[in-house]
């Protein structure tokens, strides 16, 4: 049943995301894994899941995590994924639901610091530390008020303040994919999808910024300008 409105939004033959086995549960003693996956779709976001309970919780974050515990990422609540989405770096095609290019942005494993996780959901506080590729230490998602009819589905992502705080923009600094090391427009590429739309995800930085064209003046005009 938790799976079912991921099931209702998605065609199956036609996009190349997991269906999803039944839900699964695992021992106590064993890791939950977590991911956050960057995605391309209408707009850019991240897609931040955390395992629980046989699925993968799932928030989109459109600006994606701060290491900077005094900035609040908006993070809205989704319907639960498969455990098999957290492996999945690809495109999907248009006119699909989330239609665009995914990429495993972090991923690793994670534990709640709240005794009992389902408690701290219903009550909107959930704290819990990443141990990532990416992302490390304390963190909190935190349910707000919100505006109009989803008002119950906004939620914060905040860093807490430990060893792995910075001022640093991750996104920005580290914007590969953790499995493929390529760039949202390298996945694209890869994958028959939408280069040019993928690559307004990617940030412009030395290392993916194209260099500059040199402008070849026409025979004539090269003639004049050797003469002179």
């Amino acid at each position: 049943m938790k799976l079912k409105e991921y099931r209702k939004k998605r065609h199956f033959d036609v996009s190349p995301e997991p269906q999803g086995q039944a839900e699964r549960s695992k021992e106590k003693s064993a890791q939950l894994i977590y991911v956050v996956q960057k995605h391309r779709a209408s707009h850019l976001h991240y897609d931040f899941r955390l395992e629980w309970s046989g699925t993968l919780l799932s928030w989109a974050v459109p600006k994606g995590p701060s290491l900077d515990p005094s900035v609040k990422r908006l993070a809205m609540k989704v319907e639960d994924h498969p455990m098999e989405c957290a492996d999945f770096e690809g495109r999907i095609p248009k006119g699909e639901y989330g239609g665009g290019t995914v990429m495993v942005w972090d991923r690793g494993t994670w534990e709640p610091e709240a005794e009992d996780v389902d408690t701290a959901l219903r009550k909107g506080e959930l704290k819990f530390r990443l141990h990532g590729k990416k992302l490390r230490g304390s963190w909190v998602l935190v349910r707000t008020r919100g505006y109009g009819s989803r008002s119950d589905r906004s939620w914060l992502l905040i860093k807490h303040r430990d060893a792995y705080a910075s001022k640093e923009d991750i996104t920005i600094d580290a914007p590969r994919s953790v499995v493929s090391n390529r760039l949202l427009a390298e996945i694209a590429r890869d994958e028959g999808g939408d280069v040019e739309e993928a690559a307004t995800g990617d940030p412009v930085t030395k290392a993916t910024r194209r260099a500059p064209e040199k402008k070849t003046l026409p025979r004539s005009q090269r003639a004049r300008s050797q003469k002179a």
